[in-house]
């Protein structure tokens, strides 16, 4: 047997191999996010804005699309959604202090505005997460407005 064949055989076994050891989902009971929605009160929209575009990476609960079902990808959303949750988790909002809230609304602003979030790979396949110039422009808003009131309550009184 030629060499390719071989290695062509080996990979066949390992990819199937990796259908039965998944990584573990990224799923809890209850309102994960109704800490971060009561302090930070966005309007309806940027709350819909945040749950189609940051919720499935940045919490502790992912909708998955059914392609997650296939290894290699399952392993590759695990890892995208383990960094992001690394890098802020509105699950654990409550848990920040008021200076580590007010940089996590900063990097979002930051993101916004440069267009790194939401990341391309999951515009591509959610279309909804596209966000317009306008709809960029409300969540920098929104976000700035609410640093502003952390900025406030951590002054001196």
């Amino acid at each position: 047997m030629k060499i390719v064949k071989k290695v062509a055989i080996v990979l066949l076994l390992v990819f199937i191999a990796l259908q039965f050891y998944r990584p573990k989902k990224n799923q809890s009971n209850g309102n994960h996010s109704a800490q971060f929605l009561t302090e930070t009160n966005p309007p309806p929209d940027i709350k819909v804005l945040l749950q189609q575009t940051c919720y499935d990476c940045h919490s502790n609960n992912t909708e998955y699309p059914w392609y997650n079902n296939i290894a290699p990808v399952s392993y590759w959303l695990a890892n995208h959604i383990k960094d992001g949750k690394k890098h802020l988790n509105f699950s654990d909002w409550e848990r920040y202090s008021l200076k580590k809230k007010d940089h996590k609304l900063e990097e979002i602003v930051e993101m916004v505005e440069a267009g790194e979030m939401p990341l391309n790979e999951y515009t591509w396949t959610h279309e909804e997460a596209k966000l317009s110039d306008e709809q960029r422009k409300a969540v920098v808003m929104w976000a700035n407005q609410t640093r502003a009131l952390y900025q406030l309550s951590r002054q001196p009184k």
